[in-house]
Protein backbone atom coordinates (compact mmCIF):
# COMPACT_ATOMS: atom_id res chain seq x y z
CA UNK A 1 0.00 0.00 0.00
CA UNK A 2 1.46 3.61 -0.81
CA UNK A 3 1.92 5.69 1.93
CA UNK A 4 -0.15 8.33 0.72
CA UNK A 5 -3.27 5.82 0.40
CA UNK A 6 -2.23 4.66 3.94
CA UNK A 7 -2.46 8.63 5.33
CA UNK A 8 -5.59 9.06 4.06
CA UNK A 9 -7.11 5.59 5.23
CA UNK A 10 -5.88 7.02 9.04
CA UNK A 11 -7.51 10.39 8.43
CA UNK A 12 -10.74 8.57 7.19
CA UNK A 13 -10.54 6.09 10.21
CA UNK A 14 -9.91 9.02 12.43
CA UNK A 15 -12.70 10.91 11.30
CA UNK A 16 -14.96 8.55 11.56
CA UNK A 17 -14.24 7.22 15.28
CA UNK A 18 -14.45 10.99 15.82
CA UNK A 19 -18.34 10.86 14.76
CA UNK A 20 -18.76 8.22 16.41
CA UNK A 21 -17.68 9.33 20.03
CA UNK A 22 -19.80 12.55 19.31
CA UNK A 23 -22.95 10.75 18.31
CA UNK A 24 -22.74 8.91 21.90
CA UNK A 25 -22.24 12.05 23.29
CA UNK A 26 -24.99 13.79 22.10
CA UNK A 27 -27.28 14.56 23.88
CA UNK A 28 -30.61 14.15 23.28
CA UNK A 29 -33.63 16.74 23.03
CA UNK A 30 -35.17 15.65 26.40
CA UNK A 31 -31.46 15.24 27.99
CA UNK A 32 -30.94 18.45 26.68
CA UNK A 33 -34.21 20.04 28.16
CA UNK A 34 -33.95 18.52 31.42
CA UNK A 35 -30.38 19.84 31.44
CA UNK A 36 -31.48 23.49 30.92
CA UNK A 37 -34.34 22.99 34.15
CA UNK A 38 -31.77 21.69 36.03
CA UNK A 39 -29.07 24.45 35.77
CA UNK A 40 -32.28 26.57 36.33
CA UNK A 41 -32.99 25.51 39.47
CA UNK A 42 -29.70 24.68 40.41
CA UNK A 43 -29.42 28.69 39.84
CA UNK A 44 -32.38 29.50 41.91
CA UNK A 45 -31.18 27.49 45.17
CA UNK A 46 -30.29 28.90 48.38
CA UNK A 47 -32.32 32.02 48.81
CA UNK A 48 -33.73 30.79 52.39
CA UNK A 49 -36.77 33.04 52.34
CA UNK A 50 -38.60 35.79 50.93
CA UNK A 51 -41.00 38.42 50.91
CA UNK A 52 -42.71 40.81 48.63
CA UNK A 53 -45.58 43.56 48.17
CA UNK A 54 -47.62 43.10 44.84
CA UNK A 55 -50.31 44.66 42.68
CA UNK A 56 -53.07 42.39 40.91
CA UNK A 57 -54.21 44.20 37.93
CA UNK A 58 -57.10 42.33 36.72
CA UNK A 59 -58.39 43.35 32.75
CA UNK A 60 -61.60 42.04 31.45
CA UNK A 61 -62.02 41.65 27.38
CA UNK A 62 -63.38 45.06 27.50
CA UNK A 63 -60.62 46.34 28.55
CA UNK A 64 -62.19 47.35 31.94
CA UNK A 65 -59.72 47.59 34.79
CA UNK A 66 -59.49 46.51 38.81
CA UNK A 67 -56.54 45.75 40.86
CA UNK A 68 -56.25 44.40 44.38
CA UNK A 69 -53.72 44.55 46.63
CA UNK A 70 -51.25 41.73 48.42
CA UNK A 71 -48.38 40.36 50.36
CA UNK A 72 -46.38 37.16 49.71
CA UNK A 73 -44.35 35.26 51.40
CA UNK A 74 -42.00 32.62 50.45
CA UNK A 75 -40.49 29.79 52.58
CA UNK A 76 -37.45 27.59 50.89
CA UNK A 77 -37.62 23.91 51.61
CA UNK A 78 -35.09 21.48 51.22
CA UNK A 79 -35.45 18.65 49.55
CA UNK A 80 -38.87 19.79 48.61
CA UNK A 81 -41.03 22.58 46.97
CA UNK A 82 -41.48 26.42 48.63
CA UNK A 83 -44.12 27.15 50.86
CA UNK A 84 -45.68 30.08 49.82
CA UNK A 85 -48.61 32.47 51.83
CA UNK A 86 -50.42 35.36 50.06
CA UNK A 87 -52.45 37.40 51.83
CA UNK A 88 -54.76 40.20 50.56
CA UNK A 89 -55.03 43.84 51.73
CA UNK A 90 -57.17 45.48 49.06
CA UNK A 91 -59.80 46.36 48.43
CA UNK A 92 -62.07 45.61 51.25
CA UNK A 93 -64.13 42.94 49.75
CA UNK A 94 -61.23 40.81 49.60
CA UNK A 95 -59.52 42.16 52.96
CA UNK A 96 -58.15 39.26 55.03
CA UNK A 97 -58.77 36.00 52.37
CA UNK A 98 -55.24 34.18 52.40
CA UNK A 99 -54.09 31.59 50.29
CA UNK A 100 -51.40 28.90 51.62
CA UNK A 101 -49.53 26.39 49.08
CA UNK A 102 -47.53 23.94 49.82
CA UNK A 103 -45.06 22.44 46.84
CA UNK A 104 -43.79 19.15 46.51
CA UNK A 105 -41.61 17.95 43.77
CA UNK A 106 -43.32 14.30 43.87
CA UNK A 107 -47.46 14.40 44.05
CA UNK A 108 -50.16 16.64 44.34
CA UNK A 109 -49.31 20.15 45.86
CA UNK A 110 -51.19 21.03 49.33
CA UNK A 111 -53.18 24.61 48.78
CA UNK A 112 -55.87 25.90 51.09
CA UNK A 113 -57.51 29.43 50.97
CA UNK A 114 -59.08 31.15 54.19
CA UNK A 115 -62.36 33.12 53.12
CA UNK A 116 -62.86 35.51 56.35
CA UNK A 117 -66.36 36.25 55.24
CA UNK A 118 -66.94 32.48 55.96
CA UNK A 119 -64.50 32.33 58.82
CA UNK A 120 -63.08 29.18 57.05
CA UNK A 121 -60.47 27.27 55.48
CA UNK A 122 -61.31 25.43 52.45
CA UNK A 123 -58.79 22.52 51.08
CA UNK A 124 -58.24 23.15 47.14
CA UNK A 125 -58.68 19.67 45.78
CA UNK A 126 -56.24 18.18 43.24
CA UNK A 127 -59.34 18.10 40.08
CA UNK A 128 -59.95 21.93 41.01
CA UNK A 129 -56.01 23.22 40.59
CA UNK A 130 -56.13 24.12 37.07
CA UNK A 131 -59.69 26.56 38.22
CA UNK A 132 -58.78 30.27 38.41
CA UNK A 133 -57.17 31.99 41.39
CA UNK A 134 -59.55 34.44 42.74
CA UNK A 135 -61.09 35.62 39.21
CA UNK A 136 -57.52 35.96 37.65
CA UNK A 137 -55.75 34.10 34.68
CA UNK A 138 -53.30 32.37 36.59
CA UNK A 139 -54.75 29.05 37.78
CA UNK A 140 -54.01 27.50 41.15
CA UNK A 141 -51.15 25.80 40.03
CA UNK A 142 -49.63 28.66 38.25
CA UNK A 143 -48.64 29.65 41.78
CA UNK A 144 -46.76 26.60 42.74
CA UNK A 145 -43.23 26.93 42.26
CA UNK A 146 -42.24 24.85 39.77
CA UNK A 147 -39.75 22.41 40.62
CA UNK A 148 -38.40 19.96 38.03
CA UNK A 149 -39.81 16.95 38.71
CA UNK A 150 -43.53 18.08 38.25
CA UNK A 151 -41.92 17.86 34.14
CA UNK A 152 -40.76 15.92 31.81
CA UNK A 153 -38.84 18.21 28.95
CA UNK A 154 -38.02 18.54 25.07
CA UNK A 155 -35.59 21.10 24.05
CA UNK A 156 -36.56 22.70 20.45
CA UNK A 157 -34.80 25.05 19.27
CA UNK A 158 -32.69 28.49 19.98
CA UNK A 159 -35.01 31.64 19.52
CA UNK A 160 -34.28 35.74 20.04
CA UNK A 161 -37.32 37.05 22.49
CA UNK A 162 -36.88 40.88 23.06
CA UNK A 163 -33.27 40.49 21.78
CA UNK A 164 -32.37 38.44 24.28
CA UNK A 165 -30.67 34.79 23.14
CA UNK A 166 -32.68 32.28 24.29
CA UNK A 167 -33.60 28.51 24.90
CA UNK A 168 -36.79 26.94 23.49
CA UNK A 169 -37.74 23.90 25.88
CA UNK A 170 -40.99 21.78 25.86
CA UNK A 171 -42.28 20.90 28.93
CA UNK A 172 -45.12 18.41 29.78
CA UNK A 173 -47.18 18.05 33.29
CA UNK A 174 -46.51 14.79 35.46
CA UNK A 175 -49.77 15.29 36.83
CA UNK A 176 -52.21 13.86 35.13
CA UNK A 177 -54.97 16.25 36.73
CA UNK A 178 -53.18 19.01 35.07
CA UNK A 179 -54.83 21.67 33.39
CA UNK A 180 -52.77 21.97 30.48
CA UNK A 181 -51.09 19.20 28.22
CA UNK A 182 -47.87 21.27 27.48
CA UNK A 183 -45.90 24.09 28.00
CA UNK A 184 -43.30 26.29 25.86
CA UNK A 185 -41.02 28.13 27.97
CA UNK A 186 -38.36 30.52 26.45
CA UNK A 187 -35.37 30.28 28.90
CA UNK A 188 -32.53 33.49 29.05
CA UNK A 189 -29.08 31.29 27.67
CA UNK A 190 -26.69 33.63 30.47
CA UNK A 191 -29.35 33.82 33.45
CA UNK A 192 -31.17 30.96 33.01
CA UNK A 193 -34.15 32.58 33.81
CA UNK A 194 -38.07 32.36 32.24
CA UNK A 195 -38.88 35.34 29.48
CA UNK A 196 -41.77 33.81 28.54
CA UNK A 197 -43.99 30.81 28.71
CA UNK A 198 -46.82 29.25 26.58
CA UNK A 199 -49.40 27.16 28.20
CA UNK A 200 -51.91 24.43 25.96
CA UNK A 201 -54.61 23.95 27.66
CA UNK A 202 -56.00 19.68 27.32
CA UNK A 203 -57.18 19.78 24.00
CA UNK A 204 -53.86 20.79 22.81
CA UNK A 205 -54.84 24.66 22.36
CA UNK A 206 -52.92 27.54 22.76
CA UNK A 207 -54.58 28.78 26.09
CA UNK A 208 -52.43 31.81 28.06
CA UNK A 209 -49.19 33.68 27.28
CA UNK A 210 -47.10 34.90 30.46
CA UNK A 211 -44.59 37.30 30.14
CA UNK A 212 -41.96 38.20 32.26
CA UNK A 213 -40.35 41.49 32.67
CA UNK A 214 -38.18 44.37 34.22
CA UNK A 215 -36.09 41.35 36.34
CA UNK A 216 -33.79 42.38 39.15
CA UNK A 217 -31.04 40.51 40.66
CA UNK A 218 -31.09 40.28 44.68
CA UNK A 219 -28.04 38.70 46.93
CA UNK A 220 -26.13 39.02 43.65
CA UNK A 221 -27.45 35.76 42.60
CA UNK A 222 -31.51 35.66 42.27
CA UNK A 223 -33.25 37.64 39.81
CA UNK A 224 -36.87 38.15 40.48
CA UNK A 225 -39.54 39.96 37.29
CA UNK A 226 -40.94 43.11 38.71
CA UNK A 227 -43.66 42.27 35.98
CA UNK A 228 -45.63 39.51 35.23
CA UNK A 229 -48.35 39.61 32.17
CA UNK A 230 -50.69 36.73 31.57
CA UNK A 231 -53.03 36.99 28.56
CA UNK A 232 -55.64 34.55 27.93
CA UNK A 233 -55.81 33.99 24.02
CA UNK A 234 -59.61 32.61 24.40
CA UNK A 235 -61.21 34.54 27.02
CA UNK A 236 -59.55 38.05 25.87
CA UNK A 237 -58.83 38.78 29.48
CA UNK A 238 -55.60 39.60 31.02
CA UNK A 239 -53.48 39.62 34.56
CA UNK A 240 -50.63 41.59 35.43
CA UNK A 241 -48.47 41.22 38.54
CA UNK A 242 -46.70 43.96 39.72
CA UNK A 243 -43.85 43.28 42.39
CA UNK A 244 -42.31 45.58 44.46
CA UNK A 245 -40.53 45.44 48.03
CA UNK A 246 -38.82 41.95 47.87
CA UNK A 247 -36.92 41.32 51.01
CA UNK A 248 -34.68 37.99 51.52
CA UNK A 249 -33.72 36.55 55.09
CA UNK A 250 -36.92 37.20 57.04
CA UNK A 251 -36.20 33.89 59.25
CA UNK A 252 -39.53 32.41 58.52
CA UNK A 253 -39.90 29.16 59.76
CA UNK A 254 -42.54 26.33 58.85
CA UNK A 255 -44.71 27.22 61.67
CA UNK A 256 -45.28 31.23 59.78
CA UNK A 257 -46.32 28.87 57.01
CA UNK A 258 -49.65 26.19 58.67
CA UNK A 259 -52.86 26.85 58.43
CA UNK A 260 -53.61 28.64 61.41
CA UNK A 261 -51.12 31.30 59.87
CA UNK A 262 -54.01 31.84 57.13
CA UNK A 263 -56.63 32.76 59.99
CA UNK A 264 -54.52 34.73 61.55
CA UNK A 265 -52.49 35.95 58.21
CA UNK A 266 -52.00 39.99 58.29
Amino acid sequence: MKPRTSKVLAFQLAALLAGLANGLNAQSPEERGLEIAKEMDLRDTGFGDSKAELEMQLTNRHGETSSRQMGMRTLEVVGEGDKTLIIFDQPRDVKGTAFLSYTHKVGPDDQWLYLPALKRVKRIASNNKSGPFVGSEFAYEDLSSQEVEKYTYKYIKDEVVDGIDCFVVERYPVDPKSGYTRQIVWVDKERYISMKLDFYDRKGALLKTLKFSDYKQYLGKYWRADQMNMVNHQTGKATRLLWRDYVFGNGYKARDFDQRSLQNAR
